[in-house]
């Protein structure tokens, strides 16, 4: 089957595009990138140095992926959003010397399998992005994020819980409810699980 890679975008001869997968116009996919099956690369989107990507993500319009980002499968991450990878930023060392690769230690974001970052969200490294949670459009992404949960605002915090469907969770009585499939969860402390069907 192969990868359909736009003759306007750049990759990386040693960049690993899984089979289905398809890079747009101008988006840029740097040396030592693993991106899996079926994957989307939107039009101008910048995926950093030995970054990681599972298989069926979608990396949309101008979203810049900087490396170490790690990213599980079925990951969105929606137009303009940025991933970063320096906690404390500067050009210059404080001797004002222009800082090289020498002078930092990049850190990454790491998100779970089945999670969504809304557009122009900005997601502050070091941070981990669970499982199947979702990070409003706009937010801004500065702790870890639990697994199913929804998180919004600047900085962002948690409103609530969010199945796999994508939808909020709705409570009812001791366990939240997914509205599309009625799978049902039980929530503990900072977390939920998934109650077995009976």
């Amino acid at each position: 089957m192969g990868a359909r890679i736009a003759p306007t975008a750049d990759v990386a001869d040693d960049a690993v595009i899984g089979d289905g997968s398809q890079v747009w116009h101008l988006a840029q996919v740097r040396e030592g990138v693993s991106l899996g099956e079926r994957c989307v690369v939107g039009r101008g989107a910048y995926i950093g140095t030995g970054v990681q990507v599972g298989k069926n993500c979608k990396i949309q319009n101008y979203a810049l992926v900087y490396e170490p980002a790690s990213l599980g499968d079925g990951v969105f991450v929606g137009p303009a959003v940025v991933l970063t990878n320096d906690t404390y930023p500067r050009a210059v060392n404080p001797d004002g010397s222009l800082k090289s690769a020498d002078d930092w230690h990049a850190q990454g974001v790491t998100i779970g399998d089945g999670a969504s970052i809304g557009a122009r969200a900005v997601c502050v490294a070091p941070v981990t992005i669970g499982a199947w949670s979702t990070v409003a459009a706009g937010a801004v992404v500065t702790k870890d994020v639990p697994a199913h949960a929804i998180v919004v605002g600047v900085p962002a915090r948690q409103v609530g819980w969010v199945g796999r469907a994508g939808r909020p969770l709705e409570k009812d009585g001791a366990h939240w409810v997914c509205p599309e499939t009625g799978v049902r969860y039980e929530e503990h402390e900072s977390s939920i699980r998934e109650v077995a069907a009976e």
